[in-house]
């Protein structure tokens, strides 16, 4: 396989039903838990992305033993704190932030220093905003300047309860304090502002004490820590940020229906969805069943020949940040000019993704105009690019990567895009999805 992607400008309709990977945030959660329960822990349907087999390894470099056949995986978890390892061990988390923030809050209570390091675009990510209630709760760092990857981290054996204010809207952090909860006694408190809510729905389906009270704009969430939970099973439903990208081409292109079967619905994962059905879109959710704490749906998506413009409410941003780059690449089909706000947290993922999102805008000839938080987006619906567009640079960002390759499928544009497999770290099927749809593409 070659370095880029060499995909050809092709209009195509289609009508089909397909299956997305799994979800990625609930895999990694579902593999973390089952570590910490007592028992064999059966996940089906997991994500067998890049990041998931990175957490994998780190998970067995503790002592953990897990077993996986096709997308199903047996955890043989060791109750809580059962982590066994010998002395200056190092983990590596590849790309995932979600996995590197969140395994940092079951070592608190770890005995020996342990270095936890990531590749070149975690490791530029920040780490302050999980280091600062895990060291209020007992854990030890030596951090760099920056707070950033490379790290060490050391617990202790008197881990306290906190009341804790998460003010991001970071799902990541607010999940770390209450993994850490697990193994501190008395009640952790948790005021969190509106994010995806996961963790919370797992904690509850496995009958640890945790109880939420919900506000309009945030959530109160109490843990009893120190109570052991059995192994589980759960099947983990296709991942909607993933589906994302192919509810827009579908939109995007003429004479197409597509319909995407047992998709995690969850009210903080389909925002994406209410912004596009504001535009025009008439996307319709059908089927819908809760199993294992979580909301799980069939969506059925047609073309639409008109989309408007939005002016995108900013107290979404917190249930938006994996899909506003392909909310961009819609909103430069839609009639007028659409306006995002509150995106600070969007240039602190993979890349700096505002910045780039702008970029690629650009590039297809859509005009932009850029803030610090904010971005204009001038529509164009009737813009076709007849030339080659070069995707570089990009720090192997993968939701930059899968929205270049929806461009060139839309805009009818002839595109060349670097790092060719960096889509694999989250969705290793989506090249599979994109030829079964009929769309051409080489490796160069």
């Amino acid at each position: 396989m070659g370095k880029k992607l060499f995909i050809e400008s092709k209009y195509n309709s289609f009508k089909k039903t397909i299956s997305i990977d799994g979800d990625k945030s609930i895999s990694i959660r579902t593999l973390l838990l089952g570590s910490q329960a007592y028992g064999k822990t059966f996940i089906e349907n997991i994500l067998l992305s890049e990041d998931i087999l990175n957490s994998i390894k780190c998970l067995k470099k503790l002592g953990i033993k897990i077993f996986f056949k096709k997308k199903n995986c047996i955890v043989y978890g060791r109750g809580l704190n059962g982590f066994e390892y010998k002395k200056n061990i190092i983990l590596n988390a590849g790309n995932s932030g979600t996995f590197a923030r969140l395994i940092l809050g079951l070592l608190v209570k770890s005995p020996y220093y342990i270095k936890l390091v990531g590749d070149e675009s975690l490791s530029q990510r920040d780490f302050e905003r999980v280091i600062t209630p895990l060291q209020r709760i007992g854990a030890n760092f030596k951090i760099n300047r920056k707070k950033t990857l490379p790290l060490k981290i050391i617990g202790s054996n008197f881990t306290n309860p906190i009341k804790y204010f998460e003010n991001r809207g970071s799902a990541q952090c607010k999940s770390t304090i209450m993994l850490a909860a697990l193994n501190s006694s008395g009640e952790t408190v948790i005021k969190a502002k509106k994010s995806r809510d996961h963790t919370e729905n797992i904690f509850k389906y496995l009958g640890i004490p945790t109880k939420i009270k919900k506000n309009k704009n945030s959530d109160e969430i109490r843990i009893r820590g120190q109570k052991a939970f059995k192994s589980f099973r759960y099947k983990v439903p296709s991942d909607p940020s993933s589906c994302a990208f192919f509810i827009v081409l579908t939109l995007l292109s003429k004479n197409c229906e597509l319909k995407i079967k047992n998709v995690n619905v969850n009210q903080s994962r389909i925002g994406y969805i209410k912004v596009l059905n504001k535009m025009g879109a008439k996307i319709k959710i059908k089927n819908v069943k809760k199993l294992y704490g979580e909301r799980q749906a069939d969506i059925v998506v047609k073309s639409q020949p008109y989309l408007k413009k939005i002016n995108c409410p900013p107290n979404l941003s917190s249930n938006l940040i994996d899909e506003f780059l392909i909310l961009f690449l819609a909103a430069a089909k839609a009639n007028g000019v659409s306006s995002f706000s509150n995106l600070s947290e969007l240039n602190k993922k993979e890349s700096p993704r505002l910045k780039l999102g702008s970029k690629l805008l650009n590039q297809l000839g859509v005009k932009t105009k850029l803030t610090k938080d904010s971005i204009k987006i001038f529509g164009n619906p009737g813009l076709v690019t007849k030339k080659t567009i070069n995707i570089k640079k990009f720090y192997k960002d993968h939701r930059i990567f899968m929205t270049s390759v929806i461009a060139a499928c839309t805009f009818n544009s002839n595109f060349k895009i670097d790092d060719a497999n960096s889509y694999k770290s989250s969705f290793p099927s989506f090249l599979n999805i994109i030829k079964e749809l009929g769309y051409k593409f080489k490796f160069i």
